[in-house]
């Protein structure tokens, strides 16, 4: 009975799809963003690997529409994604880590799905909700 208390107890937790060191790390977790799922997968592939003010300016160059990826903007991922690696920066910050030494990892997953309410031509039509995780690394 306990070991099936424990899984019920874990299966509400988040779930992060890359677990470094504590210490040398910082995580965020971006849990329902009204983005689309591809989009932010392709944009976290794209930064994956990158140094921390790298990534920063190529998503604020998206937004401004100064650069693209393959023709495309996309503008509201590159803002949420955005957001996530301030956020996490400022975590890097108060835990004391070398913010110039950082290196981003970005993964992105689908959310969960619902049908929009029923109205006129928006009946029928799915949300797009994607879940995205961002783990800044010290190198």
């Amino acid at each position: 009975m306990e070991g099936r208390r424990k899984r019920l107890h874990s299966k509400n937790m988040h779930k992060y799809a890359f677990n470094p060191d504590p210490k040398t790390s910082v995580r965020v977790y971006g849990r329902s963003l009204n983005v689309s799922h591809k989009s932010s997968q392709i944009l976290c592939r794209k930064i994956t690997g990158m140094n921390l003010e790298k990534a920063k300016n190529l998503l604020a160059n998206l937004v401004s529409q100064k650069h693209s990826l393959d023709g495309k903007y996309y503008t509201n991922a590159s803002k949420d994604i955005l957001s996530l690696l301030k956020s996490a920066e400022s975590n890097a910050e108060t835990k004391g880590l070398d913010t110039s030494r950082l290196q981003v990892h970005a993964s992105s997953h689908q959310g969960f799905r619902f049908m929009r309410p029923r109205r006129l031509k928006n009946r029928g039509t799915m949300k797009k909700i994607a879940n995205v995780q961002v783990v800044l690394m010290e190198r």
